[in-house]
């Protein structure tokens, strides 16, 4: 009888489990406190460490004086998919830097959609690129954020 080395398949998908249970605990508990995300309207689809896709829609109160949506709107997205992809991985972690690139204008109406990944990951900082797309899957903006990862766990309980 060979006997395998390693974890189980089934201990692994437990283990899975675990780690998205405690990434959407960690990202229900930030968005509670997070006025700005929920002014946005923003919705979350998917939520696991190093991983989320947001979806929300532009309002009228969202534009510009050029009648599109305020850089600042669909930078704070960005932003906030940032927070909640790095800090699902456990630990308390701060944006260090961050950019954006705006290659198509939004508008009154479009319903985004973003996707932040993980590019890199060490034990102080992650790099993150996020992706926001509208309704006709254009992309309208790209993003890119390093994070600095502090040694506060959000919640030490689940160690």
């Amino acid at each position: 009888m060979v006997v395998g080395i390693g974890r189980s398949t089934n201990s692994k998908r437990i283990i899975r489990m675990k780690e998205k249970d405690l990434a959407n605990k960690i990202v229900d508990k930030m968005f509670v406190d997070d006025e700005f995300s929920r002014w946005l309207g923003i919705e979350r689809m998917l939520i696991e460490a190093g991983h989320c896709i947001l979806r929300m829609k532009i309002r009228k109160e969202m534009l510009n004086g050029f009648g599109s949506t305020h850089g600042g709107i669909t930078f704070s997205f960005a932003d906030s998919a940032l927070a909640f992809a790095s800090n699902a991985h456990g630990r308390l972690s701060v944006a260090l830097d961050c950019n954006i690139s705006f290659p198509v204008a939004v508008r009154e109406g479009d319903v985004l959609t973003c996707e932040a990944k993980e590019l890199a990951l060490t034990k102080k900082t992650g790099t993150y690129l996020i992706e926001v797309k509208n309704q006709k899957l254009q992309n309208v903006a790209f993003f890119k954020g390093t994070v600095y990862i502090t040694n506060k766990e959000w919640f030490p309980e689940n160690k």
